[in-house]
């Protein structure tokens, strides 16, 4: 799990109770809900995503710094960085929203998910009385007939 913080993570400890190490900390003890793994999944990936956001967006200040020579300014390079910032942004919103439906539609934490018994139907059938037993020969190869 990421270790870096991610806009959604007071949301996360809102729902789920706990500071995001603890939750992490189930996730890697196997001793956490689905839902939890799901979303502590999504929530890596959302730290990533930010990560490359403010790359992007500290990169374009750095080049349109003030006090930077003009000569150095690149159309081209912007363009990339442009595209490159609205794929990132795409993304991040992408799991902002994803993240938030999960902890919206989860089932609350404290119902664990239980196993479900199911019987299992038996089918029994008796033969009357008069069915005869199957011959000796009974799915044997037949010989074929001159």
């Amino acid at each position: 799990m990421s270790r870096k913080a991610s806009s959604m993570d007071a949301e996360l400890q809102k729902v789920f109770g706990k500071p995001i190490p603890l939750l992490s900390g189930a996730v890697v003890d196997h001793d956490a809900s689905p839902a939890l793994a799901r979303a502590l999944e999504l929530r890596s990936f959302l730290a990533l995503t930010e990560e490359q956001v403010a790359r992007v967006r500290d990169r374009v200040h750095a080049d349109m710094d003030p006090d930077r020579d003009m000569g150095e300014l690149s159309a081209d390079k912007l363009r990339f960085d442009a595209q490159w910032l609205d794929a990132a942004l795409d993304a991040r919103d992408g799991y902002r929203a994803t993240l938030g439906e999960l902890l919206r539609t989860m089932p609350p934490p404290d119902q664990r998910a239980r196993p479900v018994r199911t019987t299992q139907m038996r089918a029994t059938a008796t033969l009357p009385p008069s069915a005869a037993p199957a011959p000796q020969r009974a799915g044997a190869a037949r010989t074929p007939r001159p």
